[in-house]
């Protein structure tokens, strides 16, 4: 099969015709009576504001086609028709860069006209009490009365760090006494606990533990009235 044959792109449409300018004194509503001036003021800026978002849009998409023709993944069967519609673009861009030229003719023609322009109304006037009342109690507030609290919380501070009462004579020394008498307990304590092994060392001693049978006698010094007084000599 023969491949299929490259059709060369369409050429670009046209652009369209610049929009004339508008005479604002044949403008009229529906109806037999002619458009105020505010409202013919009003179209003409609503259009011009329309006409620069679509050069915003043209500009973007201009953008995205310049960045497609730039890129590395562009074959060459698809570059003649990015081309055509870079410039295609590039026309309609020209063509309301035009319109908007004329536009702000337009807008500048409505805004000579009486009454074209209404002031925005004035804002409501306040019925309560104005803004420097409010202003001044902060003012005050930060300025004055902190300052001074901010003294008055340092000279508290101050006084409270330096002011050590001293300990009575009589606190000292009954303190001594009640370390002194701990002292003692606690050796005490350490005398009982001793003694305490001790006597649990003794009686778990196997060796010395009573067994069945006849007890083995146990032999008992007899000390006589003068056996005692011989010691007390001695």
């Amino acid at each position: 099969m023969l491949p299929d044959v490259i059709q060369p792109p369409a050429p670009p449409a046209p652009p369209a015709p610049p929009a004339t300018v508008v005479d604002v004194s044949t403008l009229t509503q529906t109806g037999e009576s002619p458009a105020s001036a505010s409202a013919i003021y009003e179209g003409l800026v609503n259009q011009r504001k329309e006409l620069r978002n679509q050069l915003d849009r043209l500009e973007d998409q201009r953008q995205d086609l310049s960045r497609d023709l730039r890129s590395e993944e562009m074959t060459g069967a698809e570059r003649p028709g990015i081309e055509a519609r870079l410039k295609e673009t590039d026309a309609r861009i020209s063509s309301l860069e035009t319109q908007i030229a004329q536009a702000d003719l337009a807008v500048a023609r409505a805004a000579a006209i009486p009454g074209a322009i209404v002031p925005p109304p004035p804002p409501p006037r306040r019925s309560g009490p104005p803004e420097e009342v409010f202003m001044i109690p902060i003012v005050f507030t930060i300025f004055v009365l902190m300052p001074i609290a901010v003294a008055f919380a340092r000279r508290i501070w101050k006084r409270g760090a330096t002011v050590v009462a001293p300990v009575p004579r009589e606190v000292t020394d009954r303190l001594e006494q009640m370390g002194q008498a701990v002292e003692s307990i606690a050796l005490e304590v350490e005398r009982i606990g001793e003694g305490q092994r001790f006597l649990t060392r003794v009686m778990g001693d196997q060796s010395r533990q009573l067994g069945q049978g006849a007890a083995q006698p146990i032999p008992v010094p007899v000390y006589t009235r003068e056996t005692v007084e011989r010691r007390d000599e001695v």
